[in-house]
């Protein structure tokens, strides 16, 4: 058994050594964002969004790190989420699915302690049943629709559902809930139809605690806030709005090696389709990441990486596993195979790539691929 953990422990460590990429993650960070995302809601409460693996940076570390910082209320999206995270976290801490059940998940659910996020009439039915025939009382979220047109009770299930409390049953309601679509962008009108709307349900369905704001809802103010808020991106370190300097500290750092370098005489073709034609002598390097590891096809062209503070643009398409730069900035042999370029960091945020790329930070997060080597801080 020493043997072989000690053979484990030799390749893992070959493996570092010679590693393409390295995603690292700033624990320490991530516990400063939620503390300061708390200190901003005092005395509400926060939870903590850790759906798609935490946003792709491993949920059990990322769960266990904000349980450390006081943190006990956790929403993933899919039961199979709640099922991978339950065994990593103290019976104290509460998980919930966001978009609820499928038919046939009730009662491993109930067995596991998980607490559903009810969308619909049918998904209460299901879980009204499940606690029937488990003869217990089962705890629920009733999630409803404020203007998304997403998820939740919409308007005309209002009535019915209300109808169901008052005949009493076997469903605990912790609270209720809904979600805010534009919350990040701070003057977007929407933000206070959907407050007006959720002001009307609490009317509708009095008596119980509302959560309400998300990430951007945290900085949109104190009517917002409900008495849980949901905080998810602004955790990792993205931007909770649009609008304003990021307040959020870096949570991920990305760098990517060189797999070669070449000098290309001016009207050369530069990767698949000869999308990019060099107007003059180029230096190129080749570095070991493309689409597949998260880094959208849509940066060919249009994107870049940093050495020591100098921008090097991505010249042609991004290949699924590789991407070409023009080096040309830098002096002769800066680059060679294994030198590392930040692809993430301190010249260049989630924003800026994503802003690149023409999508959301989100997307770029979650996207980033396991075949970097993962450093946890």
């Amino acid at each position: 058994m020493d043997g072989d953990l000690l053979v484990s422990h030799a390749h893992t460590a070959a493996i570092m050594e010679g590693a393409t990429g390295y995603l690292k993650i700033d624990l320490a960070a991530l516990g400063r964002n939620y503390r300061k995302l708390l200190s901003m809601l005092a005395p509400v409460r926060a939870g903590a969004v850790v759906k798609a693996d935490a946003y792709g940076l491993g949920a059990v570390r990322v769960a266990k790190t904000l349980y450390g910082q006081g943190c006990r209320h956790f929403f993933v999206a899919q039961f199979v989420e709640a099922v991978r995270l339950r065994p990593a976290l103290a019976q104290d801490a509460q998980i919930f699915v966001l978009n609820g059940l499928q038919p046939g998940n009730e009662i491993a659910c109930a067995e596991m302690g998980v607490v559903p996020v009810l969308n619909s009439l049918a998904q209460w039915r299901q879980w009204s049943a499940a606690a029937r025939g488990l003869k217990r009382c089962l705890p629920a979220v009733l999630q409803f629709d404020t203007g998304m047109s997403r998820l939740g009770f919409p308007p005309e299930e209002r009535a019915e559902l209300a109808a169901a409390l008052r005949d009493g049953g076997n469903v605990e309601i912790l609270f209720i809930m809904s979600h805010l679509a534009s919350a990040d962008e701070v003057g977007c009108e929407q933000n206070g139809e959907q407050l007006a709307e959720m002001a009307g349900i609490a009317e509708a369905f009095p008596g119980f605690d509302i959560s309400f704001a998300n990430s951007g809802g945290v900085f949109l103010g104190e009517v917002y806030h409900g008495v849980l808020a949901r905080p998810g991106i602004a955790l990792y370190g993205g931007a909770p709005n649009a609008d304003e300097k990021n307040p959020m500290e870096p949570v991920v750092s990305l760098d990517v090696a060189v797999v070669q370098t070449r000098t290309v005489p001016s009207g050369t073709k530069v990767g698949y389709g000869g999308a990019h034609v060099t107007q003059r002598e180029t230096r190129l390097a080749t570095i070991a990441a493309g689409y597949a590891d998260g880094l959208p096809r849509s940066l060919g062209d249009r994107g870049a990486v940093f050495y020591q503070g100098i921008r090097l643009p991505i010249v042609g398409r991004v290949s699924m596993d590789s991407i070409t730069i023009d080096i040309s900035a830098l002096p002769e042999s800066t680059l060679t195979l294994g030198s590392l370029v930040e692809v993430l960091g301190p010249h260049q945020t989630l924003e800026d790539i994503a802003r690149d790329a023409d999508t959301i930070s989100y997307e770029i997060l979650t996207g980033l691929g396991d075949r970097y080597h993962r450093q946890y801080r």
